[in-house]
């Protein structure tokens, strides 16, 4: 059993229509969700054979139903789809720990943009990877993109979590969109959401169950200088957050948030087992990423949109001075070659493309 889950219109119908061999169930629609009132009759009549159950979390116990096909009819092959993962527990009673592999699909990342006719990285930052936006182009309108979040209100958050307060809540990611990568407080959030602290977190839960937020803690061996207890939070897509802060024109600048957002959408879609960190002092130095490879050293990563600003590493100088032993590079959209820089002292970094960056995570 395989579950797909990613935001909504990330494109997980289209790629269960694209599967060959596959009966495809779209539980939408309530004729097809009627089919599912008796399991085990519905599975006993699709034994041996591929299926895809898209939009699962609409029936009332779709835990049950997985769990019945995975347990009782293991001849069947299955890919269900949804807009959480499986922890969502207001729906998701049974993770189905063993029974099953998970794939994120994310927004689009660099591969895809091949698929669409290599249209420039510029255009995927500025309109977003999600694909119903990204080919819209200019034509996307505001009234679009208030649809997704109705949509995601209606369908994803009602249907899994259940909450109250629709005008709070959607407050709450209106203001986290135009403060994305940014240092999370929730106190911040409570008063324009007229909601509690607490309740703002219990959001962000949300929003990070959904995957239309990702949630980056400090890194910190409990020095007396660096931040440890507050998160970053990013956005799920640069479309969005370009219209949320209602970017009118390219500027380098805007290119340069984008671009640290794309990043971390490629990190999350090639190398989804890594965890990042981001690591910041009390001095207001900070490294964009920091993640402990698989081989026990220490990789920092600054994005950074254009190599005329690597003049501006205080950060990344920081950190390779208080970790000597660590791998500090800067990430660049696009390069001819790999290339060292100093950065003070002894200490050096390489000036990367994203295919280097994956590739040293990978390691």
């Amino acid at each position: 059993m395989v579950w797909l889950h990613g935001v909504r219109r990330v494109g997980k119908t289209t790629l269960c229509r694209m599967l060959d061999d596959v009966i495809y169930f779209d539980f939408e629609l309530p004729s097809v969700r009627r089919q599912l009132e008796s399991p085990e009759l519905f599975f006993a009549d699709l034994r041996g054979l591929r299926v895809a159950l898209d939009e699962i979390h609409r029936l009332a116990r779709p835990s049950e139903v997985l769990k019945i096909a995975a347990d009782h009819f293991p001849d069947i092959r299955v890919i269900a789809t949804g807009s959480s993962t499986l922890a969502a527990k207001a729906k998701f009673a049974d993770t189905l720990t063993g029974r099953k592999a998970t794939v994120w699909l994310t927004p689009m990342m660099s591969r895809d943009l091949v698929e669409f006719g290599s249209r420039s990285l510029e255009e995927r930052l500025w309109y977003g990877g999600l694909p119903p936006f990204y080919l819209s182009g200019d034509t996307a309108t505001a009234e679009q993109y208030q649809e997704w979040l109705d949509s995601f209100w209606a369908r994803d958050v009602q249907e899994l979590f259940r909450l109250e307060r629709r005008h709070s809540f959607v407050r709450f990611v209106e203001l986290l969109l135009v403060n994305s990568g940014g240092i999370f407080e929730g106190s911040a959030y409570a008063g324009p959401c007229e909601v509690s602290r607490t309740t703002i977190f219990n959001y962000l839960g949300v929003l990070e169950e959904t995957r239309v937020a990702h949630v980056i803690r400090p890194f910190s061996t409990r020095r007396a200088t660096e931040i440890v207890g507050a998160p970053k939070v990013y956005a799920f897509d640069t479309g969005f957050v370009r219209h949320a802060r209602s970017y009118r024109e390219p500027r380098p600048e805007d290119y340069g948030a984008l671009w640290e957002h794309y990043v971390l959408n490629e990190i999350h879609a090639r190398v989804p087992g890594v965890r990042p960190h981001y690591w910041r002092t009390k001095h207001q130095q900070e490294v964009d990423f920091v993640f402990m490879r698989g081989d026990g050293l220490l990789l920092a990563v600054e994005c950074k949109w254009s190599d005329a600003s690597l003049g501006e590493l205080r950060g990344l100088r920081a950190f390779v001075n208080a970790y000597p032993g660590a791998e500090a590079v800067v990430v660049v959209p696009r390069m001819e070659r790999e290339y060292t820089i100093g950065l003070g002292g002894t200490h050096q970094g390489r000036v990367v493309d994203l295919e280097g960056l994956i590739a040293r995570l990978k390691a």
